[in-house]
C-alpha cells in the first residue's frame, strides 16, 4: 500500500514520526513524506529508511485564506502525482487541505493525526472568534469522511464536537500521544548537588514562560541555590512569541538561564531535576513532558487539556492552575522542602512511560487502527505486556490507547471548563 503523510515541518517528520514512518516500512508499505521546507538531514535520515519526501510549500502561521487555496492546489496535484492509497496528515494545514484535497480525488483512506487543536481554540483567544469558525467549518470539510480521528488527551473530542468539526458518529480515536522511545531517552540519575528546574517549549507566553520567570524569582529570593532552565527556539513571527532581545531582557531581569533551542534536549533533561511546562496553549499532549518522565523526571504543569493528561496527581507531578505564578511555585517548592520528591516521583515516571506511552506500544496502536499491520506484526511477542500495562495505566486515571471514544449526549455539547 503507497501512504501519504502529510505534516507542517521537515524536522517533524523524523523527530515526531520517525519511528511511525519506520514502522509504515517496516510493515511492507510505500511511505512518502511531505514537508513545506528542505532539511538535509531530515532528507537523509528518511532516505536511509527508504522514506521518499516531497516538499509542498505552506504557510505555516499564515491566515490568508486565498494563499492556502494554493496549497489545497498543490496538494491535489501531489496526489495526482503519487496516486497514494493511504493519506495520513498531522497538524492544522494538512490536515485541512490535505483532507479536503483527498476527499475531491476520492483517496480512499483518509486519516487525521490530531496532536493538538492549537490556540485558536484555546479559551482566552476571544480575538479570534471570526477565525476559529472558519478554521472549524474547514476542518469539518476535510474529516467528513475520514476513517478515524486521532486525538491525544479526552478534551479534544468533546470540543471538536462543541465547535463543530465532528459529530458523536465520527470514529475518534484516543492514543497516547506520539509516544517516546526509551532506547533514546533513558532513565538518569538526578544531580548530586541542588535542584534544576527545567522549562522546554517553543518560546512563546502561551507556554508559561513568564509565569516560570516570576516563580523563578520569587524562590530565588529565599533559595539561592536552585537553578533555573529555559531551553526553546525563538518565536520571532508568532504574535506571542519570544524573540531573542526579548530573552536577553529577560535573563537580565530574572534568575534564569535561557538556553538556545537545540535538535537534541537529552543532556538539559539529564542534569535537570524536575521538569515543568506552565502551558496555557492548547496542547495535544506534549512529547516534552513524555520525554521527561522517560529519563525519570516529575513533572509540574497545567491543569490544562494534553498537559493533565499522562499525570498522576502527586505520584509522577502535580497540576496547578494556568497562568498562576503562585501556584506554580507552591508546586515548585514541595520539592525545594522536600528534596527526595524528585527522585520517588521520578521512579514513578519513568514507570507509566513505560507501561502506556513507549513508542513502539503507540505505533502498534495506530497501525492496527489503519488496518496496515502486516501478519506477522500482529502478534507481537510484547503484546501482553502491553496491554497490561495499558490495564494498569486505566486504573491510575490515565488514558488507555486506542480508545473509541463513545457519543455521550449529556456531556458532549457541555465539556468541562479550565479555570483560569
Amino acid at each position: 500500500m503507497k501512504v501519504l503523510v502529510l505534516s507542517s515541518l521537515a524536522y517533524s517528520l523524523t523527530n515526531f514520526r520517525g519511528a511511525l514512518l519506520r514502522e509504515l516500512v517496516a510493515n511492507g508499505h510505500k511511505v512518502v513524506a511531505v514537508a513545506p521546507d528542505r532539511n538535509d538531514a531530515v532528507e537523509r535520515e528518511l532516505d536511509a529508511s527508504g522514506i521518499g519526501f516531497r516538499q509542498v510549500a505552506m504557510e505555516r502561521t499564515g491566515t490568508n485564506f486565498l494563499r492556502d487555496l494554493g496549497l489545497l492546489f498543490e496538494y491535489v496535484r501531489l496526489m495526482l502525482r503519487e496516486r497514494p492509497d493511504l493519506v495520513l496528515a498531522y497538524t492544522q494545514k494538512p490536515i485541512i487541505y490535505g483532507g479536503i484535497a483527498a476527499r475531491l480525488l476520492c483517496v480512499p483512506r483518509f486519516y487525521a493525526l490530531m496532536s493538538g487543536l492549537g490556540h485558536v481554540f484555546s479559551e482566552d483567544s476571544h480575538a479570534r472568534v471570526g477565525l476559529r469558525k472558519l478554521v472549524s467549518v474547514l476542518y469539518r470539510e476535510a474529516v467528513r469522511r475520514a476513517r478515524a480521528i486521532f486525538v491525544f488527551n479526552r478534551d479534544d473530542r468533546a470540543d471538536m464536537i462543541r465547535f463543530g468539526i465532528v459529530t458523536p458518529r465520527h470514529n475518534v480515536v484516543q492514543v497516547p500521544g506520539s509516544g517516546v522511545d526509551l532506547e533514546r531517552f533513558v532513565e538518569a540519575p538526578l544531580p548530586r548537588q541542588g535542584l534544576r528546574f527545567l522549562l522546554i517549549g517553543r518560546l512563546m507566553r502561551d507556554k508559561g514562560v513568564y509565569e516560570f520567570l516570576e516563580a523563578a524569582a520569587r524562590i530565588k529570593a529565599d533559595h539561592g541555590d536552585c537553578e533555573f532552565w529555559v531551553l526553546g527556539h525563538y518565536e520571532r513571527n508568532n504574535p506571542t512569541g519570544i524573540d531573542e532581545e526579548e530573552c536577553a531582557r529577560l535573563a537580565r531581569q530574572y534568575p534564569v538561564t535561557f538556553i538556545p533551542g537545540c535538535t537534541d534536549v537529552r543532556p538539559y533533561l539529564e542534569a535537570s531535576s524536575v521538569f515543568v511546562l506552565p502551558s496555557f496553549y492548547r496542547e495535544g499532549l506534549p512529547r516534552t513532558i513524555l520525554e521527561a518522565m522517560a529519563t525519570g523526571r516529575a513533572v509540574i504543569t497545567t491543569d490544562m487539556p494534553g498537559c493533565r493528561e499522562p499525570i498522576v496527581e502527586g505520584e509522577n507531578g502535580y497540576l496547578v492552575e494556568p497562568r498562576d505564578a503562585e501556584a506554580l511555585r507552591a508546586a515548585m517548592m514541595r520539592f525545594v522542602e522536600e528534596p527526595e520528591r524528585a527522585a520517588t516521583m521520578g521512579a514513578r515516571a519513568r514507570d507509566l512511560a513505560e507501561k502506556v506511552y513507549d513508542v513502539r506500544k503507540v505505533n502498534h496502536q495506530l497501525l492496527e487502527e489503519m488496518d496496515l499491520l502486516q501478519a506477522p506484526w500482529r502478534a507481537e511477542p510484547e503484546e501482553a505486556d502491553a496491554r497490561q500495562g495499558i490495564s494498569n495505566a486505566a486504573t491510575a486515571g490515565l488514558p488507555t490507547g486506542p480508545v473509541r471514544v463513545q457519543a455521550d449526549p449529556d456531556t458532549v455539547s457541555e465539556p468541562r471548563k479550565v479555570a483560569h
